[in-house]
């Protein structure tokens, strides 16, 4: 793995490219969308055919490789931010320049789907990302949620500290990974792993029943991924209720596969999936402090231009 760098700072009024690694977007809402990022105080730009469509991909794997390259190389582009997830960044990681990735050093926002990118650039390009927003929920991008983007992109304002949940009291620091539950456990056996030694894993996900969120917890178990976590936390996993099985809430699952662990993990915080999806350093450094149920980032997730 390259060593850590963190993506240069955003200037004020700085150009976000807009792109489509994975699904195809709707017309209406990307636009609606893209002026409440607009809105934020940011230029826009796209290419012509952000909104290919092929199936359940945003255009052929060639299109979205080169697209998301074509911004990488782009001097006049200061950050690139993926309009939506789905599925799709899987088939593209392999066609991407790491060396180029790493040269241009930009901040890559999503989640998601895009959880793949993040784990890919974070190994083979050795630079940060934010898991963030992106343009599939306008309430994302305004209030307080749009301050935390902008916040974060410029490397302004003081280190964010999000509340949650305590489900297993502790303190721990680590560098933050994870993102979606099954797209981490999708990484395994690939070259882009998900690496959790000494590291807070970050899980959140959406519609995934508790018998599969039980089944992935089980193969990050197995693959060692849980053996050597400094701690745990969890974001947004909406809508993964079994109205069959009351007795099997997610929580429940938390409890009894992390709880053995010995390590610090903290509930509900405002990421993912959910009403709320903060942003946070993907590779950088952060304490989680399970007697408070709380987050604190301890670097910036850019660095000054």
């Amino acid at each position: 793995m390259a060593s850590l760098r963190r993506p240069r700072a955003v200037r004020p009024g700085g150009r976000i490219a807009l792109v489509a690694p994975a699904g195809p977007l709707d017309p209406a809402k990307f636009e609606a969308n893209r002026r409440a990022l607009e809105r934020l105080g940011f230029e826009t730009v796209a290419r012509d055919d952000i909104l290919a469509r092929d199936g359940y991909l945003a255009g052929s794997d060639e299109r979205r490789a080169r697209e998301f390259m074509e911004f990488v190389r782009d001097p006049e582009v200061d950050a690139i931010l993926c309009a939506r997830g789905g599925y799709g960044c899987h088939r593209i990681v392999e066609r991407l320049d790491a060396a180029a990735v790493r040269e241009a050093a930009k901040p890559l926002v999503g989640y998601s789907d895009v959880t793949t990118l993040l784990l890919w650039q974070r190994k083979h390009a050795g630079l940060l990302g934010i898991h963030g927003p992106m343009l599939e929920k306008k309430e994302s991008l305004e209030g307080e949620g749009g301050s935390a983007l902008v916040r974060t992109l410029q490397g302004t304002g003081p280190l964010p500290r999000y509340a949650g949940r305590t489900l297993v009291a502790g303190w721990a620091e680590g560098r933050l990974v994870g993102g979606s539950l099954t797209v981490c456990v999708a990484s395994l056996g690939t070259p882009w792993e998900l690496d959790t030694r000494g590291a807070i894993l970050m899980l959140e996900d959406v519609t995934e029943l508790p018998y599969r969120v039980d089944r992935m917890l089980q193969q990050l178990r197995a693959a060692g991924k849980l053996a050597t976590l400094a701690g745990v936390a969890i974001g947004a996993f909406t809508d993964c209720e079994d109205p069959r099985y009351p007795e099997w809430p997610v929580e429940r699952l938390f409890r009894e596969v992390f709880g053995p662990l010995g390590v610090p993990v903290v509930l509900d915080l405002p990421f993912g999936h959910g009403g709320q999806n903060r942003p946070w350093p993907f590779g950088g450094r952060a304490a989680l402090d399970g007697d408070r149920g709380e987050l604190e980032w301890l670097e910036s997730a850019v660095r000054a231009r």
